[in-house]
């Protein structure tokens, strides 16, 4: 039996196919689910997994497999479903899962044979009985999983073209932004992988380089952090050699052992959350999470950077408090910060969020004809409408924001602090040319889009069009 896991690309971001640009490598990583899947496969099934980001794939040439397993987030819908269309065509079976056919399951269901569901984990057996029988159901539901069950991912089924190699230690998170989905789908319930698993998982991985792809490695709660704690000095006694990446809440600062046993276990860079530069902001996302205590941001930042710990600072554009002028202050506050590198974001109504429920209820969801729209909802693209900026206006601004942080000036002045103070130059040389130079192309695809009989096409900036009224 012959079974084929499908990660699709987006052929609009520039991420997709790393060997368009060398920098590409440096911010894209493995399809962990689908290899998570492989290592629950049975042996009588040979496994492929295919991860278009690395490369197109002629599917057509390939032997034609009894199923084909594709995951998705929502701006890899369109493409999934090109995908399934062309296996179903061949006779062969479809099951799609991911975050995408979990919130919009019916219509997930007229381009594929089955939908899984939440976490795959507890079903993909059962999935796989059934394509054997030919008895694949339409809906198969995985809920939460206990993650003493999930086991190491199958690695070497995509062993070339990664910088980074890829692993999760936790799911959920109790925090439920607007803007998140992860609630909705893993559960407000932080959940946490035996450390024992983790170890062995990571001693697998041949990347030097790993990205830790929780949502928030140390949680919120002291529970939380104590577990991470653990976790840290588990690595530090397993000796790995790994550097490391992590996604994490602005409150591991407030914690020096936590930082200190962090770094000795090889972690360099925090991608961090500030979402806003305002108060009103914060609690319009409802992350009143870092709201509390006054925070001083940028004293945060400096005890990361005592650690040799790198920042990425990321932010939200086109909320309701955002107003003109917005691009220039959001990168003046990632300054402010001391943030080693930036990361703006479009507001994004995703399916499944408080956000999308609001933003659909007052008409303004912009990017409504789906499925083609969906390829859209990458977060780089404006598929809202928005309070206070036309989608020229907001366009501008996040190019305004990208050109000032990104400008050759402050990058230098960046590189050469953290010269100065030994805090890894050559990592923030690297990762902030990988931005800039998908900041400039990214505009391109701006301006590819741009329709120049669209009166709304002003000096401000292109408009994308096929985004809605």
């Amino acid at each position: 039996m012959r079974v084929y896991l499908i990660n699709p690309c987006n052929p609009l971001v520039s991420l997709a196919n790393v060997k368009e640009s060398r920098w590409n490598r440096y911010r894209i990583w493995k399809p962990l689910g689908l290899l998570v899947l492989a290592g629950l496969t049975p042996p009588e099934w040979d496994v492929t997994v295919f991860d278009e980001n690395l490369a197109a794939q002629d599917y057509a040439a390939l032997p034609r497999p009894d199923l084909v397993g594709i995951t998705a987030f929502t701006s890899q819908a369109k493409r999934a479903y090109e995908v399934a269309a062309t296996f179903r065509a061949a006779g062969a079976p479809v099951v799609m899962g991911g975050i995408h056919a979990t919130m919009c399951s019916d219509e997930a269901l007229r381009h594929v044979d089955a939908v899984v569901t939440g976490e795959a984990e507890g079903v993909w057996g059962r999935v796989l009985d059934d394509a054997r029988r030919g008895a694949l159901q339409p809906l198969y539901h995985g809920g939460h999983v206990d993650m003493a069950t999930v086991p190491p991912a199958r690695h070497d089924l995509l062993s070339e073209g990664y910088a980074f190699g890829s692993v999760q230690t936790t799911r959920g998170c109790p925090l439920d932004c607007t803007f998140c989905s992860v609630s909705t789908f893993n559960g407000k319930r932080y959940r946490h992988r035996p450390i024992e698993n983790v170890i062995e998982e990571l001693r697998a991985i041949h990347e030097k380089w790993v990205l830790f792809v929780d949502d928030n490695l140390i949680g919120v709660s002291k529970v939380h952090v104590e577990r991470a704690k653990d976790l840290f000095r588990a690595m530090i006694q397993a000796n790995l050699k790994k550097k490391w990446i992590c996604q994490v809440t602005v409150n591991m600062a407030d914690d020096p052992e936590l930082l200190d046993l962090a770094a000795r276990a090889g972690c360099c860079g925090a991608f961090i959350g500030f979402e806003s530069s305002t108060a009103e902001g914060l609690t319009e996302v409802g992350k009143k999470f870092n709201l509390r205590n006054q925070r001083d941001f940028a004293a945060s930042v400096r005890e990361f950077h005592r650690h040799r710990i790198l920042v990425v600072g990321s932010f939200i554009m086109g909320l309701d408090a955002d107003r003109p002028g917005i691009g220039r202050q959001i990168a003046d506050t990632a300054a402010r910060y001391g943030v080693d590198i930036l990361n703006v974001l479009f507001l994004t109504p995703l399916p499944g969020t408080r956000l999308w429920q609001t933003l659909e209820a007052q008409g303004r969801i912009a990017a409504d004809q789906f499925p083609d729209d969906w390829q859209y909802y990458t977060l780089g693209f404006p598929t809202a409408r928005y309070k206070h900026l036309s989608r020229s206006q907001i366009l501008h601004e996040m190019m305004s924001c990208e050109r000032r942080f990104y400008s050759l000036a402050n990058l230098g002045r960046r590189v050469v602090r953290s010269l100065l103070r030994r805090h890894r130059p050559v990592l923030s040389l690297v990762s902030n040319l990988s931005y800039r130079n998908n900041a400039r192309l990214t505009r391109g695809v701006y301006t590819s889009m741009t329709c120049p009989a669209d009166p709304r096409a002003t000096a401000a900036g292109p408009v994308p069009v096929s985004l809605g009224a």
